[in-house]
């Protein structure tokens, strides 16, 4: 019986292979000192009341204890000094309702963290071992099925895309009052390659013919391509490092296979962090292209003068909530400032707001996870008491997650405003 119990936690104990870290994350495993200085910068440790289980600490001991029991001396034979625990039923349950249910990776506590530990990195590293263990919540795993089988995470047919870009062209030309605009689809040679979200074509075609029109209008080389458009990675959310690599790859080989000199990442803040920043470590090896966002790409037009804005058209008091993939982990902030102040005459920051934005509740995932939605709005009401001291009457927002979690917080907390892409904010002033 002894030696079954020994095999059974070596056993475990391999399971958690996926923790051997590297550098930094062995430092970061070693660090907490459970100060508690994270607890009030999380939404969801805010929206609980203060649970001490909410605490992002809480989320790193959990992978830490792994790495202590298989790792460490006393970790192997006096686990109970040191925390350290295998990964027995209960310890996996417990990991996905904090690791996925509890935490949208937005990486304010780390900001906060007096130490520097990379809490979103740490709670990633514990979603891998949960997706090697097949603990992923279905509805999360459906949305990356999804991509993976139909290189979209929505699964939209190629006919029924081509045919909303299509009408969206139609729209665009009568607008313009220009048979020249256009939505080119699949056109090799063009300097540049645009993105989108699945959602954009299936819930938000304006957010497509705003892009459209500034790119017409700056007289810009581009294409879409129907066949790898997707730029959100949602394996990246479920920790599954295979899929996220491979969803990279797809994109990449798109825009090679195209000719694009430039990759312009559509309005998705984790889908721009994942491809941009991340998909070089995931191939093993720098692109052959250009990668922005089309916010960067945006606040270049304007630099150069390729779109000439009058910010009179938008006389409404407008908001800018940063989507925490691009502004804390990209550093994004001041050019979605520099854009906001060029296309509207009333602009008013939230508080805090930048860097040290509070998320919206709806990144890591969260959105994707119906079963954990009354914890995602309880933990948006942050968000909402945000916008309604700004009083806005229009939240502009570079994100389609950000969007869709605003969308829902607005009804929920029934807050009279509107919610846009920035494209749709800067088309709006052409």
């Amino acid at each position: 019986r002894v030696m079954g119990k020994r095999k059974k936690r070596d056993r475990d104990n391999k399971r958690a292979a996926e923790i051997n870290p590297d550098g930094r994350m062995l430092t970061w495993l070693n660090s907490c000192v459970h100060c508690g200085l994270c607890g009030p910068s999380c939404l969801f440790w805010l929206a609980s009341g203060g649970d001490p289980k909410m605490v992002p600490g809480r989320k790193v001991d959990l992978v830490a204890s792994l790495y202590r029991r298989q790792h460490t001396i006393a970790g192997k034979f006096f686990p109970w000094l040191t925390g350290a625990g295998d990964l027995s039923d209960e310890k996996k349950a417990e990991m996905v309702d904090l690791l996925y249910g509890a935490c949208s990776m937005c990486g304010r506590c780390s900001l906060h963290c007096s130490i520097g530990i990379n809490v979103a990195e740490v709670v990633r590293r514990g979603r891998t071992i949960l997706s090697d263990e097949g603990e992923v919540p279905e509805t999360l795993n459906k949305t990356v099925r999804a991509a993976m089988e139909k290189w979209n995470n929505m699964a939209i047919p190629v006919e029924e895309l081509t045919e909303t870009l299509e009408w969206l062209e139609e729209d665009l030309q009568l607008e313009l009052n220009d048979n020249t605009a256009r939505i080119p689809l699949n056109e090799s040679g063009k300097r540049v390659i645009y993105t989108l979200n699945p959602r954009e074509p299936k819930f938000f075609p304006l957010s497509i013919t705003a892009m459209a029109k500034i790119f017409h209008l700056a007289g810009e080389s581009w294409t879409l391509s129907t066949k790898m458009y997707d730029i959100t990675n949602y394996a990246f959310f479920s920790g599954n490092n295979s899929e996220t690599a491979e969803i990279v790859k797809r994109l990449s080989d798109e825009a090679v296979t195209l000719g694009a000199e430039l990759v312009v990442l559509a309005e998705c803040g984790h889908g721009s962090r994942v491809f941009r920043w991340e998909g070089p470590n995931y191939l093993g090896k720098s692109y052959p292209f250009d990668v922005e966002t089309s916010v960067e790409l945006i606040k270049r037009y304007l630099d150069e003068g390729k779109i000439k804005p009058d910010k009179s058209k938008n006389r409404k008091r407008v908001t800018l909530h940063d989507p925490c993939n691009l502004a804390r982990s990209g550093g994004i902030i001041g050019q979605q400032r520099d854009i906001i102040e060029s296309v509207v005459t009333d602009f008013v920051e939230m508080s805090p707001h930048g860097a040290d934005n509070f998320c919206c509740g709806g990144g890591g995932g969260q959105l994707s996870m119906s079963e954990y939605n009354e914890r995602r709005m309880s933990a948006g009401k942050i968000k909402a008491d945000q916008i309604e001291a700004t009083g806005a009457e229009i939240v502009v927002t570079p994100c389609h997650n950000c969007v869709d979690q605003l969308l829902q917080i607005t009804q929920a907390y029934k807050l009279k405003v509107k919610i846009v892409t920035m494209a749709e904010i800067v088309a709006e002033a052409l």
